[in-house]
């Protein structure tokens, strides 16, 4: 099977959004084994959009057609769809009722074209996340999919209207499963190269990496019918990677986030941390805090940035950073310490280093020192050599990861 994505919007031509509705739709209708022939995006234009859909019929199994099914002027791409596969535009009398109970509540004059999110083509698809229909066209062997451009509710759509209808449809009995692995602190290259022996092992499962802001993502893709338990191959291959890369495993999941999971340690083992920031500035603290519920493990910390705010804040002695040098393991440690014990945390974390693009007592961009303390043991600290050309906010964002992971170690142990 193959589809081909039509992206709507003059945002999207001009390049003033980023188009993300066509990388997840992508990613979906590869899962069930679709391969996208071709993708485009054109501007609000009815003319270019029914051009673009005649150039699609009958070339695809699944047309989409995506964006442009709001209330405003610009928004034509139902009207235009419905001309291109000549069929009339129908409203759906629950959903234009609905919508005028809302704009009742909330004292919004109606306007006449607010009756367009209530219309479709073919047959309706719902929407669970805002207004605006999407429609499901049938033209003999091809499906024509029209769906409103907001990512939630596009998204939204996709995974609980859309797939479950084209599994349908299609009699689709062959499925992708994926699955992330996340690790950091190992470069990319030795990491696969250190697998090859698994991916002999298990050859029906492809592993393909990717390295991110934070961390390398380990993909694993398996397309088998869906009788076989992948998930089951999945933990196979799994247990067979961190037998070798455990020490720099982080989690798993599509969206795993390292700040969540170490904060909801945190808050399982009924634990409180605290940090001191140089070269990160605050973006470990700001980072802790975007995790709702933190104020649980966290009641605050301090950004001593200057040599000057380690002493009078957080009580270094003066001679320790003269002696040491600011980046230095000594201070890393001193940072975490200190803020602990200010705070009566049970873990504190020390940022100093030397984001660039400068260098700092001799030591070149990203150098990075990272000091741990722990309520009752002995700090420890370790440093980092990243890559100056980075710049300044990789480098500070790589920082916090680390520590992060730092963390993570002392809870599991």
């Amino acid at each position: 099977m193959n589809a081909e994505i039509i992206s709507v919007g003059d945002e999207l031509q001009r390049g003033e959004i980023t188009n993300t509705n066509s990388a997840f739709l992508t990613k979906k209708l590869n899962s069930l084994g679709i391969v996208i022939m071709s993708q485009v995006t054109i501007g609000d234009d009815p003319d270019a959009i029914i051009s673009s859909v005649h150039g699609g019929k009958g070339q695809a199994d699944l047309l989409f057609v995506c964006g442009g099914l709001g209330p405003t002027a610009d928004d034509v791409t139902l009207s235009a769809v419905a001309k291109a596969v000549d069929m009339p535009v129908k409203t759906d009398i629950p959903t234009w009722q609905h919508l005028l109970s809302i704009f009742a509540q909330r004292q919004i004059d109606v306007q006449p074209e607010n009756k367009r999110q209530a219309q479709y083509v073919g047959k309706l698809i719902p929407n669970s996340r805002g207004l605006a229909l999407g429609s499901w066209v049938k033209l003999g062997k091809q499906r024509v999919v029209v769906l409103p451009g907001p990512p939630s509710e596009f998204q939204a759509m996709v995974e609980q209207e859309v797939i479950p209808m084209i599994i349908k449809e299609f009699n689709i009995q062959k499925t992708i499963k994926t699955r992330a692995l996340h690790f950091l602190g190992r470069p990319e290259s030795i990491l696969m190269n250190d697998l090859k022996s698994v991916m002999e092992t298990y050859p029906d499962i492809t592993i393909t990496s990717y390295v991110k802001p934070t961390n390398i993502e380990l993909r694993l893709t398996g397309f088998m019918n869906k009788q076989i338990d992948i998930d089951a191959r999945f933990d196979q291959v799994t247990k067979m990677i961190l037998e070798k890369e455990g020490e720099y495993y982080l989690g798993m999941g599509n969206n795993f986030s390292l700040v969540n999971k170490v904060v909801n340690l945190l808050k399982q083992q009924k634990l409180k941390i605290t940090g001191a920031e140089s070269l990160t500035g605050g973006l470990f603290q700001s980072t802790i805090c975007s995790v709702p519920g933190a104020s649980e493990i966290f009641d605050g910390g301090f950004v001593t940035y200057a040599a000057s705010a380690k002493v009078k804040l957080l009580g270094i002695p003066s001679t320790l950073i003269e002696h040491n040098g600011v980046v230095s393991s000594a201070t890393a440690e001193a940072m975490a310490e200190y803020s602990r014990k200010k705070l009566g945390a049970d873990f504190g974390l020390g940022f100093t280093g030397v984001a660039g693009p400068d260098s700092l007592e001799g030591n070149p961009a990203g150098t990075v020192w990272i000091g741990l303390a722990r309520k009752g043991e002995k700090p420890i600290s370790k440093q980092l050599h990243l890559a100056g050309y980075l710049g300044r906010q990789e480098i500070r964002l790589l920082s916090v990861q680390y520590g992060l992971q730092m963390v993570l170690r002392e809870i599991k142990k």
